[in-house]
């Protein structure tokens, strides 16, 4: 749940919500339709997106070894479900604490930042054709965080920029 909604109920017990409060916990709960039908839509059609990414990912780099570009998507994968659940959630944290962390960790022990490079553009088109306009403004800031602390936090590319 959203770390500044979660902290609010935390706080039950001592007092009531401030009108502050209250307006972030309406925006949230307004929000969750939206939220639970982009969620539902990324998990009902995952394996439709992620095979047509990884079949556009190796016609765009046959020269790489199948097994790279098999981790790639992998990863890739792992990383939509927990933006998916962040995104759900409302919580950029639960990507960070949960994936992020122990993720780098992985991708800087392989040289696949390239690969990774090209599937996360093959994974933003193929997501802006499959969720509306809505759920891709919902779910796009988390993704995009996500994607991006990957990318900067691997040696190859830190040098390259």
């Amino acid at each position: 749940m959203h770390p500044q909604i979660e902290a609010i109920f935390d706080e039950a017990e001592n007092r009531y919500l401030t009108p502050d409060e209250l307006g972030l916990i309406s925006q949230y709960v307004d929000s969750l339709p939206e939220r639970l039908e982009a969620y539902r839509t990324l998990r009902d059609r995952e394996l439709e997106v992620m095979q047509r990414v990884a079949d556009q990912l190796q016609a765009a780099m046959p020269q790489e070894d199948v097994k790279n570009l098999e981790r790639s998507i992998k990863n890739a994968l792992l990383l939509l479900r927990y933006c998916a659940m962040g995104m759900l959630l409302d919580d950029e944290s639960f990507v960070k604490d949960r994936l992020l962390g122990w993720l780098q960790g992985t991708l800087s022990s392989y040289n696949i930042q390239a690969i990774d490079s090209t599937l996360y553009r093959l994974l933003n088109q193929q997501l802006s054709q499959t969720l509306s306009a809505s759920q891709l403004n919902l779910f796009t800031p988390i993704l995009t965080m996500a994607q991006n602390s990957l990318l900067q936090n691997t040696p190859a590319l830190a040098m390259v920029s």
